[in-house]
């Protein structure tokens, strides 16, 4: 019986709701850890005997499992989703997981690549000059000047690519469509690219593919991303997000409108934009230097 609950809901996500499959497989792996759980623990496998203490006791459980605050309550995200679903289908009178809190998360502020470093990496970096090469170069450059997710680009189709408006169109989360401009060397970069997709007879309407003209996954992204950033940074994150950081960091340093970054990153709230109106060092110090009286200058 939870395994149909769990299906359905599974259906319910994608075909409804209509959420990534990155999002898909994380509330299953969410759901099925939790009844594995209440099996095996507790001895229990009937929804409608769950109750908020059990929750907890999941989370303990996770807590003391070294599992980070964070993805604890990523997960407890889940299990709310999954028993507000079952509460409007019908199945259960109360959602026993409402009321229940998750960990406290530490915040932190993004991580991103200063402008030098960025710099160096456009003006320095040797791609190959073969199909790979110039597509990988195009997978940074997109990452960076759009400031589009993983997910994002991933699905981007060539029809989703106005060359000659300079622009793209992007499907976010919640299904939402928004377009997002870029610059002279990104159009260079993108005709650069289709015209070697097309030499190579490479017929995908998706737009970044292998040589073998199949899309690209996730992990193929990732190991891009973390290959080119460790050529330019210590730091121990090197992931495409860690781009996206970088390109609303850049833009709000460099004195765009908050509210003009919320809407190129697609976030649903200006909550979600404020955690990148941190300052660098750099930047403090700069104004420090030239504002405060005894600066020296």
């Amino acid at each position: 019986m939870v395994e149909k609950h769990i299906s359905e809901f599974i259906s319910y996500l994608t075909f409804q709701k209509r959420v990534s499959a990155l999002t898909v497989q994380s509330y299953q792996s969410d759901l099925n850890q939790f009844f594995k759980f209440l099996k095996i623990e507790l001895n229990l496998s009937s929804i409608k005997l769950i109750t908020h203490q059990h929750a907890r006791g999941f989370i303990a459980y996770l807590m003391d499992a070294k599992i980070s605050p964070r993805s604890v309550n990523r997960k407890l995200s889940s299990l709310k989703s999954f028993f507000k679903y079952l509460l409007k289908q019908g199945e259960i009178l109360s959602n026993p997981i409402s009321k229940v809190q998750g960990p406290k998360v530490a915040k932190k502020l993004p991580v991103f690549v200063d402008e030098k470093q960025t710099a160096y990496l456009f003006e320095n970096y040797k791609f190959t000059d073969d199909f790979v090469g110039i597509r990988n170069k195009l997978i940074i450059d997109i990452f960076y000047q759009t400031g589009i997710r993983r997910a994002e680009l991933l699905n981007l189709k060539e029809s989703d690519v106005d060359i000659y408006n300079t622009q793209l169109k992007v499907l976010g989360k919640r299904n939402k469509e928004r377009i997002i401009p870029f610059d002279i060397s990104l159009k260079r970069n993108l005709e650069t690219y289709i015209s070697v997709k097309r030499k190579e007879n490479l017929v995908n309407p998706i737009l970044l593919v292998t040589e073998k003209d199949i899309a690209l996954n996730t992990n193929t992204i990732t190991k891009i991303v973390n290959g080119v950033l460790s050529a330019i940074t210590t730091s121990k994150k090197r992931s495409p997000h860690v781009l996206r950081h970088t390109f609303a960091t850049h833009l709000l340093n460099n004195g765009a409108d908050i509210n003009a970054v919320k809407e190129l990153l697609g976030h649903a709230s200006l909550q979600a934009t404020q955690i990148y109106t941190h300052n660098t060092i750099e930047k403090l110090k700069k104004s420090y230097n030239q504002a405060h009286p005894r600066s020296g200058n």
